[in-house]
């Protein structure tokens, strides 16, 4: 992983970050199955969507009133994601130097692990941020940042979509692989920048063509 002087955010301190390299880490771990979600860049593109007008629910209603809901009814929070992420980052540090002595990311795995598990079920006490709504709001940038196309900051060298075995942008010339049943379709994904960049061949249909990986 880069040291944190040789990374570059756009809103989040270099403390989030950190919290967040840890978290994200725990969430998606490298392991056996290959590398994990700091590798694949997580945080930096959770640090690209608080930046941008999503950070800020600049689409969204903003005038209330504000009420718990049900999971039906979305979002009902006050607090827009950046507030999120660094009141609830500061809170949960907070709470850990209370009971650990130590921030987050300074804790053991299995610490982390626990805090997280904490989290999600509601059990820390936040004096600002809905502890759920940080966990929640966590875990799906991280599922979003391992997989979504790497364009949009995360899923570095397609690791997400390696591990999954996802192709990436759809080909039309599968024709070769419609008879091969039971057989895995594994080839190198191709990414948006991909196609941009010419780094792939496209069809007569502007469609990419898929290329095996090399063994």
């Amino acid at each position: 992983m880069a040291h944190q002087a040789s990374r570059h955010f756009f809103y989040l301190l270099p403390s989030e970050a950190r919290f967040l390299d840890a978290a994200v880490e725990r969430l998606i771990p490298t392991d056996e199955q290959g590398p994990g979600a700091c590798a694949a860049g997580v945080t930096e593109y959770i640090d690209r969507q608080l930046a941008s007008v999503w950070g800020v629910h600049g689409r969204n209603y903003r005038f209330g009133p504000w009420q718990d809901g049900t999971p039906q009814q979305g979002y009902q929070s006050a607090l827009v994601p950046q507030q999120v992420y660094r009141m609830g980052i500061q809170e949960v540090d907070a709470w850990c130097r209370g009971e650990h002595r130590q921030p987050f990311s300074f804790l053991d795995e299995t610490a982390q692990e626990n805090i997280l598990t904490q989290l999600e079920k509601g059990a820390v006490g936040l004096p600002n941020v809905p502890p759920r709504l940080f966990f929640d709001m966590l875990y799906g940038n991280t599922m979003e940042g391992f997989f979504s196309d790497p364009v949009y900051g995360g899923n570095r060298d397609k690791i997400g979509w390696k591990l999954l075995g996802f192709p990436g942008i759809a080909s039309a010339a599968y024709v070769e692989h419609m008879a091969r049943h039971g057989v895995a379709y594994r080839v190198e994904p191709v990414a948006i920048e991909d196609v941009l960049q010419g780094r792939v061949e496209i069809d007569a249909g502007g469609y990419p063509k898929h290329v095996l990986p090399e063994r």
